[in-house]
Order: structure tokens, then C-alpha cells, then sequence
């Protein structure tokens, strides 16, 4: 029964992550097709919420035990956690806009040796040498995945910055998500968080899309701030039925859920391993679908990253128990 359960785990946590892998794709596609970010992203989140919604109030109708609710302080803090959801959607996608989805989703991957500093600093000690050797591979792997091996190859760095930006928000969520109000069904609190998102979403569209079509001084200090003009126009509701139904479904309904129904069953260990195929499957996708170029070096940067992934969340011997954090001494 428990290999059963655990197969199932490795199941929604393998297709939850290559579902979340294809959105990317989905995303350039949109640009493609002259939708702004503010308008993918507006059209992702609505659309998720109400889906989310829908699923809670199925959830709480067909229930045959009482649903735990959170209290007024875990809302709060559940939401706030949810900002860094939204930032992580917002500058991912923005980083899509300047550079390639294989080279961005490399990026974002940073997101593995992110968690350990941000760890290590709220622990206030050293990552062990496992942790180590696997942060290093992931920065081999990151050279050889961008194609930085050739001279002429040359990256915006407008791209990079978002990229590392998404991967830094990421590692926020991902650190907040597991340790706030656990306790609470899988879909409220999804809904809770993505309602945080939701905000810093609003809140860039009136900025960006919104803003500066009605005042002069927001506008003034939007092209200021960029020279793609073409993003001040009015705010073309057709993403909701032509990409944001995938957007919502690919980013914000799928892939949380079967993260949540998977990683109880596999442990975050072997949840993280499995969940590392978004990697493969984003860079695939964007080959496939794209036309993206991706030589030889990059599929072997990618295998050095995925490789740190699989060493830094392999359990130690039991001769070699050891502590994931050295203590560091005053």
C-alpha cells in the first residue's frame, strides 16, 4: 500500500511539473501574437481564481468531513506569502519577453542553489558539503545551459536580471507555501496565496497597461522607465478566451494541485527530483513549438542541473548521518 501510494505521488508531482513546463512556451506564443505581460498575466490570475473558487466550493459541498479553516493571522500571512507567487509569474514571463524560454527556464533553476543561501541564512549556519558540491554544479551547469561557452553569444541583460529575480521570488514561495498553515485543505490555501499574487499582478497592470493611458505623469515616468512603447494601449480582453484559459490551467489550477497531492506522498525529497523534469520539458517544448535552437553543450548543462538536483536531496547513509547545516561558531 505505501508503494502504491508513493507511486502515485511520483505520478501527480511528475505530471504537475511538466504541465508547468509547457507554459512558458504559451506565454511567448501570446507575445507573439501582441499580448503585453500585464495582459497574460491579469488574464492568468482572474482566471485562476475563479477556478479556484469553483474547486473550493465543490470541495466544501462534497466533503464528508469538516474542512479546517485558517485563522484571520494565517490569512494574512498566507496572502503576503502569495506576493512572491505573483512576482514570480510577473518577472519569469517578463525574462520570456528579452530571451529564449530554454535559456529562461535555466534561470529560474537558480531558484535550487537560491533555497540553500536563504536557508543557510535564516539558520545562521553552513550548507554541508553535499550542498555545496551541488550549488557548484548547478553554476557549471547554468555556464554550459546558456551557451556562455561561446564568446559570441550574447544575453539581454534585461532578460537575465527578471530570470533571477523570478528564481529568487520562486525560492521565497516555495520556503513560505511548506511552512505557513499546513493544516489548511490544498485548494483554500491556494486560493488565499494566489489572492496575494493576484495583487501584485493588479498593481503592475495599472502601472504598466492601465496607468499610463489615463495620467500624464505616470505616463511620463513608465517611458522613463522603457522604451516599448507598444505596451501603453488599451487592455485587449480576447487573452481570457484565447490564452488565458491554458495560462490559468497550466500556472495557477494544475500544477499547485497535483504539487500538494504529490509531495505528501513522496517526501521533499523525491518530490523535488521528480519536480526538476519542468526543467527538460520546458527546453523541449520551446524546441518543439518555438523553433528554439539548443545545441549539445546546453543539453549537457541541463544534465549537470538536474544531476545537483538529484545529489542535493539523496538521503545520507546511515554510516554518514550528518547535518544539512554546519553550526557556525561565534
Amino acid at each position: 500500500m505505501e508503494k502504491k501510494n508513493m507511486l502515485k505521488g511520483v505520478l501527480y508531482v511528475a505530471l504537475g511539473a511538466s504541465i508547468f513546463g509547457m507554459l512558458a512556451t504559451f506565454v511567448k506564443l501570446s507575445y507573439r501574437d501582441g499580448y503585453t505581460t500585464s495582459e497574460v498575466t491579469t488574464a492568468q490570475f482572474v482566471l485562476g481564481l475563479m477556478g479556484l473558487l469553483i474547486l473550493n466550493l465543490i470541495q466544501k459541498k462534497t466533503s464528508k468531513k469538516p474542512l479546517s479553516h485558517p485563522s484571520s493571522k494565517e490569512i494574512k500571512m498566507l496572502m503576503l506569502a502569495g506576493t512572491s507567487l505573483g512576482c514570480t509569474s510577473l518577472f519569469y514571463y517578463l525574462c520570456v519577453q528579452y530571451i529564449n524560454v530554454s535559456i529562461a527556464i535555466v534561470l529560474l533553476m537558480q531558484s535550487v542553489w537560491f533555497s540553500v543561501v536563504i536557508e543557510s541564512m535564516i539558520a545562521r549556519k553552513f550548507p554541508n558539503a553535499k550542498k555545496v558540491v551541488a550549488t557548484v554544479i548547478v553554476l557549471v551547469g547554468t555556464f554550459f545551459a546558456t551557451n556562455m561557452i561561446n564568446l559570441d553569444v550574447k544575453l539581454d541583460l534585461n532578460g537575465v536580471f527578471w530570470g533571477l529575480m523570478a528564481a529568487a521570488s520562486f525560492s521565497a514561495t516555495m520556503f513560505t507555501s511548506n511552512k505557513i498553515a499546513t493544516h489548511v485543505p490544498v485548494l483554500k490555501k491556494s486560493l488565499i496565496m494566489l489572492s496575494g499574487g493576484a495583487v501584485i499582478v493588479f498593481i503592475y497592470l495599472l502601472f504598466a497597461q492601465i496607468g499610463p493611458l489615463h495620467f500624464d505623469v505616470l505616463k511620463s515616468f513608465y517611458l522613463n522607465f522603457t522604451d516599448n512603447t507598444d505596451h501603453i494601449k488599451p487592455f485587449d480582453f480576447s487573452i481570457f478566451y484565447t490564452y488565458g484559459f491554458i495560462l490559468a490551467l497550466f500556472g495557477t489550477i494544475i500544477p499547485p494541485t497535483l504539487f500538494n497531492l504529490g509531495f505528501p506522498k513522496t517526501g521533499l525529497g523525491l518530490g523535488s527530483i521528480v519536480s526538476s523534469l519542468e526543467l527538460p520539458v520546458s527546453v523541449t517544448m520551446a524546441f518543439i513549438l518555438l523553433g528554439e535552437q539548443v545545441i549539445l553543450i546546453q543539453w549537457l548543462g541541463i544534465a549537470l542541473i538536474l544531476f545537483a538536483i538529484v545529489l542535493m536531496n539523496l538521503p545520507p547513509k546511515k554510516k554518514d548521518l550528518k547535518p544539512d547545516y554546519i553550526k557556525i561558531e561565534k
